[in-house]
């Protein structure tokens, strides 16, 4: 069976190559039978094209010089990777057709274009591969395919380096999700001085080169007659723990329609929810291995979180309940872990349990994995939770997640009610 089909592949590769020999074959056999000449001289015709064409689709690729510019490494779902692609041709005789392809494994990002060169020409273009899945992709080398005007044969060469490009999740505002906070003792009151821009000014200080605009205070600066700029500080507050369930048997769909893909937009949104508020983030997860971050604040850690949901696979071996029960410990006595998963076991919910009376304060975004396509509902899981009066989002397929985050769906004490307002 495989060898059938290769044979059908090279004669779908050479079909026109294979039609020729045919009848070379077959002029050569009636020219001895018969000795008529016209049989004789079409023999002569087709010996002579078959090593021309090979010889036409060699030379078309010889004497080229490409150049391959590209000029994003790291992008968002969304953004456009944009490439410069020229191709010279140094030699006295034209390039009648010219086949470009980039080629790619980012969905609908590999492209196609014919062009022409004349003697000492060049062609230039910019190309612009829209992202639209978050992953690490590989693009190029660029790949250039010439041929003889018969169609007999067709050459390929690759031009340039092979590029890696991330395409980083785009996290959604969540302006009204709520966690149960874990009321660090001395939060609001104790502060550190920082780097970063916060709402709280502690002092001012000499401008010093690199400073933004903004840290100025005029103020100050108009006093003493140079430029001054604002220090800041931070209120200590207790971390935030991201943890993504990325077992195997827990993720249902495909594509962008997938728990593992929502599973990734929500880890972001909430990240990035969090960050913007100058609150520490760390994330767990377990896919190909355990991906561990230490909660941290500021962009560069956010970029972090990007960079390792951006690689997230569905394709872990350890079960949810697993790994809160092996990396339960490093979450401390004064921390929110908010856990995201489309597992339809309650043996993790058992294991998330036993988080509160070590003093960590939970709330689980639950993906329903039923509508997504699972035959299990996650009505069990969610009374589960609920009857454990564990604070629940319930987000479905087709869901606007700033809607869906924005209202718990299982039980809310009264206590965490009223705590709200001191989280924000």
């Amino acid at each position: 069976m495989g060898g059938a089909t290769r044979l059908l592949g090279l004669w779908r590769r050479y079909e026109n190559l294979a039609i020729v020999l045919i009848l070379l074959a077959t002029t050569w056999i009636l020219a001895l039978a018969s000795g008529f000449w016209f049989f004789f001289r079409l023999a002569y015709v087709l010996s002579t094209l078959v090593p021309l064409s090979f010889l036409w689709a060699w030379f078309s690729l010889r004497g080229l010089n490409v150049t391959v510019q590209r000029y994003a490494q790291r992008v968002q779902v969304g953004q456009q990777a944009e490439e410069r692609i020229r191709i010279e041709n140094n030699t006295f005789l034209p390039r009648l057709w010219l086949e470009v392809e980039d080629p790619s494994d980012m969905p609908g990002a590999s492209a196609k274009r014919v062009i022409s060169l004349k003697a000492g020409g060049f062609r230039s273009w910019m190309t612009a591969l829209c992202c639209r899945r978050r992953g690490v992709y590989t693009i190029g080398p660029l790949a250039i395919s010439g041929g003889d005007p018969f169609g007999l044969f067709r050459m390929r060469r690759s031009f340039g380096p092979r590029h890696t490009l991330v395409v980083y999740p785009l996290p959604e505002a969540l302006p009204r999700f709520w966690a149960p906070p874990a009321e660090l003792m001395g939060e609001g009151r104790e502060r550190r001085r920082t780097h970063y821009v916060t709402p709280d000014a502690a002092g001012v200080r000499d401008y010093q080169p690199g400073d933004s605009f903004s840290r100025i205070h005029w103020p100050t600066t108009a006093r003493v007659g140079r430029l001054m700029a604002k220090t800041f500080e931070l209120e200590p507050a207790s971390d935030i723990w991201i943890v993504l369930d990325l077992h195997r048997q827990a993720q249902v769909g495909s594509d962008d329609e997938s728990t593992e893909e929502y599973g990734v937009r929500v880890a972001c949104s909430i990240a990035n929810h969090f960050l913007a508020v100058h609150r520490p983030v760390g994330y767990l997860g377990w896919g190909a291995g355990l991906t561990l971050l230490e909660p941290d604040r500021g962009h560069r850690h956010f970029a972090r979180i990007l960079e390792v949901l951006a690689m997230a696979k569905g394709v872990g071996d350890l079960p949810l309940a697993d790994l809160l029960e092996r990396e339960g410990n490093r979450f401390g006595h004064h921390s929110t872990v908010i856990v995201i998963t489309s597992s339809t076991e309650e043996a993790w919910v058992h294991s998330l349990q036993g988080l509160p009376e070590n003093g960590v304060r939970v709330a689980v975004v639950l993906l329903d994995a039923s509508s997504f396509g699972a035959g299990e509902s996650a009505l069990m899981v969610f009374s589960a939770l609920a009857a454990r009066d564990i604070l629940t989002y319930l987000v479905r397929r087709g869901d606007d997640l700033a809607t869906a985050l924005g209202s718990a769906g299982s039980g809310r004490s009264a206590a965490v009610t009223s705590g709200r307002s001191s989280l924000k």
